[in-house]
């Protein structure tokens, strides 16, 4: 049987193909530039990649051309649609009604319909990304995969803002979290890793790519967050401002004559890293031009790591003692300068980065492990897997094992579990990197 995941983004569709009986993934690829001119999809599979330029006015062609490129002779891997058990699409936003996945049916659409204004940039392309798989793939099982279900177990005290109680009972404006696909997959590898039950664990997260953000988890369940009511709060991003005093916007919209719609789109399109460099959002760019002496993106990667650091302190008052702290995504796989700076200096307070592990650590294919051996509290890099969740909440709906992840138990949670394709990618690098092979975190012997 194959699972079909889908993420549909305003202007792309990102897919993987996976193969349940035998756990692996068989493709994956992305339709990029949809409703513009020059879309097309880029495929990757048995270990080759092929590009392909085809008119997706919609979402709906981008989820033909998809399976047209799975089911070719020639790169495809699957004969025919029959294989395909069920499909899992990944949400952003589920408002205060989903703690966890869900079957497609008229009325979950409609709560989501319902919260597009709390996610105007992703939900129209989540919603039309379903729909169009639905009509292609009418007789197979839709799961939906919301960003917010893993949140959805933070107290009061962390969610609520303070504000007229209106606006929360009205509008539904309270703190929702994103990331929780990933924060989901990191927190229970991390209790792997620790030998521990994810229940008797209490872990920071640190999910830090073009999007960010940090999640306390306790007892093995969400507590708190830095994003809130949109992806907008929290840490400096590639192109999102984060935190800030909200009389900012409007000061600078008195002074410049924006409009609430402009003010919206600058704090999420030019702020972060864009805002503080005038010129770069990826961070790979960034410490290029610092490494040169640009005094602007030098500057941007002491505000990053200083904004993680802030939360990093933050959440070890809420939590108490921290079994580890997690880096995950582009920047938190492949970020040793950002780890190195919103770790040091913690030492008095257990927390102790080695420096030669975390130079070390610069892979998509392996968890490793970077704390000092002395300690108290152990700094994992964790490669999320988003997809694979993904992938297993679909087939368990379809089957109907599936329940909250508290009393959900994954593959990934077994001391034994192996992810075939990493470890395959992981020998290109160890020819580039051999000392990555020094500093592989393993769950404790028995």
């Amino acid at each position: 049987m194959v699972i079909l995941t889908l993420n549909c983004g305003s202007s792309s569709a990102k897919y993987q193909v996976y193969d349940w009986d035998n756990k692996e993934v068989l493709a994956n690829g992305v339709v990029e530039r949809v409703g513009s001119e020059g879309s097309g999809i880029t495929h990757k599979a048995k270990g080759k990649k092929t590009e392909v330029l085809s008119p997706c006015p919609t979402h709906k062609e981008a989820i033909e051309l998809i399976i047209k490129e799975i089911t070719d002779p020639e790169v495809g891997v699957i004969s025919d649609m029959s294989v395909i058990g069920a499909v899992g699409h990944r949400v952003l936003h589920g408002g205060e009604k989903f703690t966890k996945s869900v079957l497609v049916t008229p009325e979950v659409l409609d709560t989501f319909r319902s919260v597009i204004d709390l996610g105007p940039l992703h939900m129209p392309a989540n919603i039309m990304g379903i729909e169009a798989a639905q009509k292609v793939l009418p007789d197979v099982p839709h799961a939906a995969i919301m960003d917010t279900a893993w949140h959805q177990t933070m107290p009061d005290e962390t969610f609520q803002y303070a504000i007229p109680r209106e606006w929360y009972e009205k509008y539904g404006a309270r703190r929702y979290g994103f990331h929780g696909t990933s924060f989901l997959y990191t927190a229970k590898r991390a209790a792997v890793l620790l030998g521990k039950k994810p229940e008797d664990t209490n872990i920071i997260i640190c999910h830090i790519g073009n999007g960010s953000s940090m999640c306390a988890v306790k007892n093995g369940v969400c507590y708190d967050t830095t994003m809130g009511i949109t992806p907008l709060e929290g840490l400096v991003m590639g192109t999102r401002s984060g935190d800030l005093d909200p009389a900012l916007p409007f000061y600078i919209m008195r002074k410049t004559g924006m409009s609430a719609d402009e003010m919206d789109k600058a704090l999420n399109k030019k702020c972060g890293c864009l805002g503080i460099t005038g010129r770069f959002s990826d961070r790979r760019d960034i410490e290029v031009e610092a490494a040169k002496g640009d005094k602007l993106c030098q500057l941007c990667i002491e505000m990053e790591a200083l904004r993680i650091k802030k939360y990093v302190g933050a959440f070890m008052a809420e939590l108490g003692k921290v079994d580890a702290i997690v880096f995950t995504a582009g920047v938190g796989e492949r970020g040793p300068i950002t780890r190195f700076k919103s770790l040091s200096g913690l030492e008095n307070y257990g927390i102790k980065i080695d420096a030669q592990k975390n130079e070390w650590s610069f892979t998509g294919n392996a968890e490793t492990c970077i704390s000092a051996d002395d300690s108290a509290t152990k700094i994992f890099v964790i490669p999320t897997d988003e997809e694979l969740v993904m992938t297993e909440d679909a087939y368990a709906l379809m089957k109907g094992t599936y329940d909250v992840h508290t009393n959900f138990t994954y593959s990934f949670q077994s001391p034994d579990y192996v992810n075939k394709a990493r470890e395959e990618g992981l020998k290109g690098d160890l020819v580039k990197r051999p000392h990555i092979a020094d500093i592989r975190a393993f769950p404790p012997k028995k």
